[in-house]
């Protein structure tokens, strides 16, 4: 038997289980970067337009949040595309192989399941090998639909080199980050403390390259100690180079190796860095549901609140540019639903309508973790020790609506923060957290739906999904593509007052409270259900 014994029954294995969550992946996001770029091509379609665009880059939140400023001076679209899309396409890719990395790595030896297949005739390196080439696979397939968007588009500036370039660097940059996943489940005992480390080594990866861009607008020395810039240091549609991609490769298949070598310096189960003593006796908030619940979920929502934050204060730090840039390009006006009466306004009512997708993924998120608490079964053994099913769901549910609260208004204060810096008016803080409570109604009744679904049947919670998709498209390209209004009116948000620019009239506080009555009868429904149903079916 060789110590490869196995890899392709392993691998078969892996894709069988994950054919659904690498496929949702892939058409995320092909469909995501076709309809990012058809959207750039709707609202920029004149040169002029186009270098007023890259005006922008001269503000330091926008290399923040963006990449590197590529022939600024003689923009085109192709470069606007390099500069603004990669790095968001890049982060999906980045988070994708992280998940997938420590879900076929320590997730497995967590559960158990490892040791059961190590005691089968499997090779020593087959389920390694095995979870490498699940990832590998899947970076691939994000990396070749990426490059399909861009071609598909058929914009003259998107060449076809210049697009493979793309979707290598998609695909080398979520391996790269898949390999320091893998590094530090060898590091830990638990899947969640993997994915911890592995998703802070991301966030810092984000900031150096941001800090290195705002030093160098074309990237400096600090840039390049970040994964990040090796793919955007190719640029693609600009002068195109591939050698930056080599050191991608490099380091993939360096931290891969590293982790193969930490692997056998340790037992099966455990991690090199020994488990920390718990306290002696657990706090007593842990004893309810809601407790249990805000400790469980404690490090997602502070890495949310301060992405949410960040993103929102440089989002509303563009206001200062608004005049600019509808001066060059009216067409911007339409795109973000400008109607002239107060620009600043209506802008920021728009950023913050962006930054509300966040706290909506948080409610959907934090009510199906239930579903891996279930699978986990430790919800059973909750509900066997006398701890009442109804109470369980709810106080589990409240600790979610109030991440999602905070979460709402943390967005509200971070546009409003950055209006204020741009205007130099402190009165905008007041005014965008207001019109960020008025987005709660609509937000309660998406995570209410998955309560429902939890409830009544586990295996349709997918269509919490879908409505979060939903809700994204008809928000960012529901204008460009025309949708009818009886589909824009299957999100919530199109039922939000578009504060401060709006008053809250009759008819809007109508729709808040049907919207509020609507999530009260949801999460009833699925209260009830959930106390009818077995525990752990479908």
């Amino acid at each position: 038997m060789s110590p490869f014994t196995g890899t392709g029954a392993l691998l078969r294995l892996n894709l069988r289980l994950d054919r659904t969550r690498i496929l949702i992946w892939t058409l995320a996001v092909g469909l995501g970067v076709y309809g990012s770029v058809y959207s750039l091509v709707e609202t920029f379609p004149t040169p002029e337009a186009i270098q007023a665009r890259g005006a922008l880059l001269n503000n330091p939140a926008t290399l923040m949040m963006t990449g590197p400023a590529f022939a600024a001076d003689h923009y085109t679209f192709g470069a606007m595309v390099a500069n603004e899309l990669s790095l968001y396409v890049f982060l999906t890719a980045g988070i994708m192989g992280i998940l997938l990395s420590v879900r076929h790595t320590r997730a497995e030896e967590e559960s158990g399941r490892l040791e059961m297949i190590r005691a089968r005739p499997v090779g020593r390196f087959a389920p390694s090998a095995a979870a490498a080439a699940t990832v590998a696979l899947a970076c691939v397939l994000v990396g070749s639909v990426t490059t399909l968007g861009l071609i598909g588009v058929g914009h003259e500036d998107l060449d076809v080199g210049g697009s493979l370039a793309f979707g290598a660097g998609t695909a080398l940059t979520g391996l790269v980050f898949a390999g320091l996943a893998t590094v530090a489940a060898q590091l830990t005992e638990h899947a969640r403390s993997a994915t911890g480390m592995a998703m802070a080594a991301l966030a810092v990866a984000y900031l150096v390259r941001g800090m290195g861009d705002v030093i160098h607008p074309t990237g400096s020395w600090l840039s390049w100690f970040s994964p990040f810039a090796w793919a955007q240091q190719s640029r693609v549609f600009v002068d195109l180079r591939w050698w930056p991609l080599a050191v991608s490769l490099a380091v993939t298949l360096a931290a891969f190796a590293l982790a193969s070598a930490l692997a056998h310096r340790r037992d099966l189960g455990a991690g090199l860095r020994p488990a920390p003593r718990g306290p002696a006796t657990a706090p007593g908030t842990l004893r309810s549901p809601a407790g249990l619940a805000a400790r469980l979920l404690r490090g997602s929502f502070i890495a949310w609140s301060l992405g949410i934050l960040f993103f929102a204060v440089a989002m509303g730090s563009l206001a200062n540019s608004l005049d600019g840039m509808l001066e060059e390009n009216p067409d911007l006006a339409q795109w973000i639903a400008l109607e002239g009466t107060d620009l600043t306004a209506e802008f920021a009512g728009v950023i913050l309508s962006f930054v509300m997708i966040a706290p909506l993924i948080i409610g959907v998120s934090g009510i199906l973790a239930l579903k891996g608490e279930e699978s986990s079964g430790r919800s059973e053994q909750l509900v066997v020790s006398g701890r009442a099913r109804a109470a369980h769901l709810t106080g589990w549910s409240a600790t979610v609506a109030v991440h999602v609260v905070v979460l709402t208004l943390v967005g509200g204060v971070g546009v409003g923060l950055g209006v204020w810096a741009a205007t130099g008016e402190g009165r905008w803080i007041a005014e965008m957290t207001g019109a960020a409570a008025a987005y709660l109604p609509a937000l309660v009744v998406v995570a209410a739906l998955a309560m429902a679904l939890f409830g009544l049947v586990p295996r349709l919670t997918v269509l919490a999904w879908m409505t979060v998709v939903w809700v994204a498209l008809a928000l960012f390209l529901g204008g460009l593509l025309q949708l009818p209004d009886w589909a824009l009116d299957l999100s919530p948000f199109t039922h939000v007052p578009a504060l401060p620019a709006q008053d809250l009239g009759t008819d809007e506080g109508v729709s808040l409270l049907v919207m509020t009555g609507i999530a009260l009868l949801l999460g009833g429904a699925g209260v009830l259900g959930y106390r009818r149903r077995d525990i752990a079916s479908q």
